[in-house]
């Protein structure tokens, strides 16, 4: 079995337990500081893909890569996917949960960048701009690019039903 199989199965599973107990969205923002853990520290990947560390210690390290106080619910997954031995794909389950939510509650990913820092007023007008077009929500990132001349760039996607 792929990886891609085996993270989109335990991602779509933590999904639907998440929402049956109404916490999908907790566990939303546990999966995204966990995804980002492992961008912004690459060492994380290796130490958990080590066969030396114990289960303890990568347990207590996924546990600090998702905020230190999860969930019951991502605390009970983090030691199942242990048990299972599938912790070295728990970078792609993180990636995969926050697909699947994002498809699930219709959440668009946006980027404004502009040549100077826009207002407040201004970044929540595109925000609903986007969210008219889309009817979605719009998770926003904004950022200053002043090799711009002028004007702005704003990019967004769209998820389509399959």
């Amino acid at each position: 079995m792929d990886i891609g199989v085996i993270s989109v199965r335990y991602a779509r599973a933590l999904l639907k337990s998440a929402t049956d107990q109404k916490l999908e969205d907790a566990v939303y923002q546990e999966m995204q500081l966990m995804a980002k853990s492992y961008v912004e520290v690459p060492q994380l990947r290796q130490t958990i893909d080590n066969p030396m560390l114990s289960k303890d210690k990568k347990e207590s390290l996924l546990l600090t890569s998702v905020g230190g106080t999860p969930t019951a619910l991502t605390r009970a997954f983090i030691g199942l996917v242990l048990k299972e031995d599938r912790e070295p794909v728990m970078q792609f389950i993180a990636n995969s949960y926050v697909t699947l939510y994002r498809q699930q509650k219709n959440v668009i990913r946006g980027r404004l960048i502009t040549a100077a820092r826009v207002s407040p007023a201004t970044e929540q007008k595109m925000r609903r701009m986007v969210e008219s077009k889309t009817n979605g929500t719009v998770e926003f990132e904004t950022e200053v690019n002043p090799d711009l001349i002028g004007g702005f760039i704003l990019e967004y996607i769209v998820w389509m039903p399959q």
